[in-house]
């Protein structure tokens, strides 16, 4: 009896002696250039312990169920340049700036121009009334809006408009329930979204109802609603194809987020956007858009994370929506990206969107688009967030958003822009 305690004795200590010397080994091979040039690869992450952190994930990953794709079936809209940029145009004042904007969007290779057309500043001061006269002389509110449909013509962009931000007079709480809540009557939408696309019938074709209705900022301080959006979302899209047979409709793009508090007293009213759409399509949404639109952040990993997790948010994200549509019937549809980018924060600034370095910013965009173009053939367009801003006000006040930009407000390039430019331009000389 004494002999086998020691025997096993023996055979217990070799076997953590094995173990160890087999986990050092491996911890040196995972140290070598090779294998974290793999794991990055893997993981998104570029520093060591992130990396192997990552793997542990990755093969928890293992054990979930596999995502329904269809990756070889014909879906409509998703076959198109995937270069688009989201700008600010109806924030320059000067009709030159604005030239000078899009004339470096379509210098830096990007196709689409995503750009809101705000309730507010066109239907400003009552139903129908589309005079600007907020200052002196009066003019047509939609003298800029048309410019920029000209400019986008003129360097061979093509438009995304996103219509929202309702005026004050749609609603009998005027701002008080939140500058970007809903309209009392979603009829005032719909006659709004009808006269928009009617003038610009034959020049636009794109238009995205609303955004991001999973979440406060843009819902208000009503409790968030799916079912609301569903109704407001039908009444748009019809009256958008009865004044443009052609009109191509995008939902409201779903903000990436964990949250399950939609009743919560605001900021808080929030609700994952896997939840939100799934509810939209038990509303009966799914006739009254034809692309989905997402947003598309990095934020704090890489590129190439494939990791999946329903309550991580990294760039692999639309998978999860795209397994959502196929089993909504949907998979015919695309996703479009409606933001894209990673957050170059300074250390001072809050890294409310992750941090990179400029120069990694400068790195990881133009992976993000050679990812979508080599392994999600359900994704149309994604829209880099976002050009420039007219002015510094963001910076100044130190919050992140400022950090996306691709120009700072006096149109100097930043190593993102640059890199894009080269990238888009490599990428068209390929396909010729």
């Amino acid at each position: 009896m004494e002999l086998s305690l020691q025997q096993a004795l023996r055979q217990t200590i070799s076997l953590w002696v094995s173990l160890l010397i087999l986990g050092g080994l491996t911890f040196l091979i995972l140290r070598t250039a090779p294998a974290r040039a793999w794991m990055w690869q893997q993981t998104g992450e570029e520093d060591f312990l992130p990396q192997v952190k990552g793997l542990t994930d990755l093969a928890s990953d293992l054990l979930r169920p596999r995502l329904a794709l269809v990756t070889d079936a014909p879906i409509q809209h998703a076959d198109v340049n995937p270069f688009g940029i989201n700008a600010f145009l109806e924030q320059e004042v000067d009709p030159a700036k604005r030239e000078r904007a899009v004339q470096m969007a379509a210098a830096a290779g990007f196709h689409w121009l995503r750009q809101e057309f705000t309730w507010e500043d066109i239907e400003i001061h009552g139903k129908g009334d589309f005079e600007d006269r907020r200052h002196e002389p009066y003019r047509s509110a939609w003298d800029k809006y048309d410019q920029i449909v000209d400019l986008a013509d003129r360097y061979g962009m093509e438009m995304i408009v996103r219509i929202s931000n309702p005026p004050e007079w749609t609603r009998a709480l005027t701002d008080t329930v939140g500058t970007r809540a809903p309209p009392d009557d979603y009829q005032d939408y719909a006659d709004f979204v009808g006269a928009m696309v009617a003038r610009y019938q034959g020049r636009v074709r794109y238009y995205q109802l609303w955004n991001e209705p999973n979440i406060n900022y843009e819902w208000g301080n009503y409790p968030i609603s799916p079912e609301k959006y569903t109704e407001l979302l039908k009444v748009g899209a019809t009256a958008a194809r009865a004044a443009d047979p052609n009109v191509v409709i995008i939902a409201g793009a779903l903000a990436a987020t964990i949250d399950l508090q939609p009743d919560a007293p605001p900021p808080a009213n929030n609700l994952t956007d896997l939840l939100f759409l799934q509810r939209m399509y038990d509303a009966g949404a799914a006739p009254y858009f034809d692309i989905v639109a997402i947003q598309g952040y990095g934020l704090f990993s890489g590129p190439t994370d494939h990791r999946m997790h329903p309550r991580v948010l990294n760039i692999g994200r639309n998978l999860f929506v795209r397994d959502l549509m196929v089993k909504n019937g949907d998979a015919h549809k695309p996703i479009w990206i409606a933001e894209m980018n990673w957050n170059a924060a300074p250390a001072d600034v809050e890294p409310r969107y992750g941090r990179t370095t400029p120069q990694q910013q400068a790195r990881y965009l133009p992976l993000a688009y050679q990812r979508l173009r080599d392994e999600w053939p359900w994704v149309g367009v994604a829209n880099t967030w976002y050009l420039k801003r007219a002015t510094d006000e963001w910076e100044a006040n130190r919050h992140p958003e400022a950090y996306f930009r691709l120009l700072l407000p006096d149109f100097t390039p930043l190593p993102v822009y640059t890199a894009m430019q080269e990238f888009t331009k490599t990428v068209a000389d390929g396909d010729e």
